[in-house]
């Protein structure tokens, strides 16, 4: 018996293919089990940035100070002003989820915004694909979207390598494999 489970059922990211649909904006008030800050010292232009070219949406604001963003449940970003922002991208970042098909879109609104922000898209080992885009406050957000698994495919064999298979059959809960 494995000690994971598929628990799909938890998360707000839809099953992986080109034809998905993404959720909507997700505006509901919930403790947030995680969330990220980032300094900014042009809060309206980041903002701006954030909703036009990553698809956030404004959850709530303190005028000069605050500004909450978020897309689907449990993607929450808070844009705080600051005197000054990092003059270079951290080495580390912080990745969303989005559907196959906002990829493409979201690196054409990123380069019409900040033409030299975008780095990819690239398919990974682990079954994604990726963009890297560097906001305006030099914040590292990579864009990931799950592409459909495919048990005779390389990422599969990677991951089946490292001891990540996909269950065969799930039956019951979320606790009972076969």
């Amino acid at each position: 018996m494995s000690d994971y489970y598929n628990a799909f059922e938890m998360s707000p990211v839809p099953d992986p293919g080109p034809d998905t649909v993404p959720p909507e904006p997700f505006r509901g008030i919930y403790a947030m089990p995680a969330f990220v800050t980032i300094p900014t010292s042009d809060l309206a232009g980041s903002v701006d940035f954030w909703i036009r070219g990553l698809g956030f949406v404004e959850l709530f604001s303190v005028p000069g100070a605050i500004v909450h963003l978020r897309r689907w449940a449990f993607q929450d970003v808070l844009l705080i002003q600051e005197e000054s922002t990092p003059e270079q991208p951290p080495a580390i970042g912080v990745s969303f989820s989005y559907v196959l098909s906002q990829i493409d879109s979201v690196v054409e609104a990123c380069r019409a915004l900040r033409p030299n922000s975008v780095d990819g898209p690239r398919d990974t080992l682990w079954n994604t694909r990726d963009v890297e885009v560097i906001t305006p406050e030099n914040a590292r957000i990579i864009v990931t979207a799950a592409k459909p698994f495919d048990p005779a495919s390389q990422e599969a064999q990677h991951l089946a390598g490292v001891g990540i298979t996909a269950p065969d059959v799930v039956r019951g809960d979320n606790r009972e494999h076969a």
